[in-house]
């Protein structure tokens, strides 16, 4: 099913996500099926829940749409319950991020160059895997939403002070997306 996704604004986007209830496994597959129908279907390459309106711990994450840009995204998928960085590189690199929460915005950001992640797979499994580039570019994205964290927050000053109008104006629902979008106002 696809989902609203929750704008700029919304006071789910900036309070710190729960732990999922590892016990509602069912719940939690459907969740996840229905995020990544939602993401796929506004042309996004992640998504926490959050951005869904619901305050847990979970991401997907969807790079094959940026394989001809970026060839190592080439069948690169994850789905992720319960994410918590065990590493972050001091080397970083930066890059021009936007967001489906936030439309029309994007901003440079500065992010590890590489992390490592454990998490709990769909299957259940607790994984831990090394990602670098644009792989961990996107979980670090959508792990920032799971603390309340938008990727404004590490734009530069004077980019933040540039985007205030736009970002003023989502608030308020001023605001032309293809997909179904939601605010709690």
């Amino acid at each position: 099913m696809i989902l609203p996704i929750f704008l700029y604004g919304s006071q789910v986007l900036r309070t710190r996500a729960q732990e999922a209830d590892l016990s509602d496994r069912e719940g939690l597959r459907q969740l996840i099926a229905d995020m990544i129908e939602t993401m796929h279907h506004a042309d996004g390459c992640g998504l926490a829940a959050p951005q869904v309106g619901v305050s847990k711990r979970i991401l997907v994450v969807d790079g094959d749409d940026l394989s001809d840009r970026f060839p190592a995204l080439k069948g690169f998928h994850r789905e992720m319950i319960n994410p918590r960085f065990t590493f972050e590189s001091e080397e970083t690199c930066a890059y021009e991020e936007g967001c489906l929460s936030i439309p029309s915005v994007d901003a440079e950001i500065s992010r590890p160059a590489k992390i490592r992640v454990r998490y709990i797979s769909p299957d259940f499994e607790e994984k831990e895997e090394d990602f670098e580039g644009f792989a961990a570019r996107m979980i670090q994205h959508e792990m920032d939403h799971l603390d309340g964290i938008l990727f404004t927050d590490h734009a530069s000053p004077i980019r933040r002070k540039m985007l205030t109008g736009k970002l003023m104006n989502i608030t308020k629902g001023k605001v032309h997306t293809r997909y179904r979008v939601k605010t709690d106002k």
